[in-house]
């Protein structure tokens, strides 16, 4: 079963987001949402909840838009107060060991601008890497992140066209979702057999 955890702080105005949701609920993988702003909006996480909604499942996905070359805050209050020491890390913090860890998120400009030669000077996937170093903190599988670019309207991108390219990043995770839970249902199907 995989944990989505939506971090989109204006959730109803997104086109990308919402689509990406939309195929997800409407795939036929085993998922939990948990749109946390819309649960926290005055940003008073209860941990325990949400400790328990990470121990349910074996691959967590954070689904969120890049903000300012980052996450948005929720979710870096999120990780700051849910994956604690003795939960996620400490000498008894193995609670989240061997679980998946993924991004999937969304970026306003082009590819193009994500990149060493473009505007932000860095490759898309460097600024992935705090959260890499979380999952590896955690004991976690970090899976490669997947991006959609272009889905910023004031950008000048047309509504039809970030919602194909969302519908094509789902399906993407779909594929990557569902490669894993085979992988997790092989690996606990052989744990029988022996």
């Amino acid at each position: 079963m995989t944990l989505i955890i939506l971090a989109h702080p204006k959730f109803d105005n997104s086109f990308a987001s919402k689509t990406i949701i939309e195929e997800l609920r409407n795939s036929e993988l085993d998922l939990e949402i948990r749109d946390i702003h819309s649960l926290y909006p005055d940003y008073k996480i209860d941990v325990k909840v949400e400790q328990e909604a990470l121990l349910r499942h074996q691959t967590i996905v954070f689904q969120y838009p890049l903000y300012w070359l980052n996450v948005p805050a929720i979710l870096k209050q999120y990780i700051d107060e849910v994956f604690e020491y003795q939960f996620a890390y400490g000498t008894e913090g193995d609670k989240l060991k061997g679980k998946n860890f993924m991004l999937s998120f969304t970026a306003g400009g082009a590819e193009e601008a994500y990149q060493l030669s473009g505007k932000h000077h860095l490759r898309i996937y460097e600024f992935c890497k705090s959260l890499e170093n979380t999952a590896y903190y955690a004991q976690m599988k970090y899976i490669d992140p997947i991006c959609l670019y272009e889905v910023s309207l004031t950008a000048g991108y047309k509504e039809a066209d970030i919602k194909r390219d969302a519908k094509e990043h789902a399906k993407t995770l779909i594929e990557i979702l569902t490669e894993l839970s085979d992988r997790q249902d092989e690996k606990e199907a052989l744990s029988l057999i022996v």
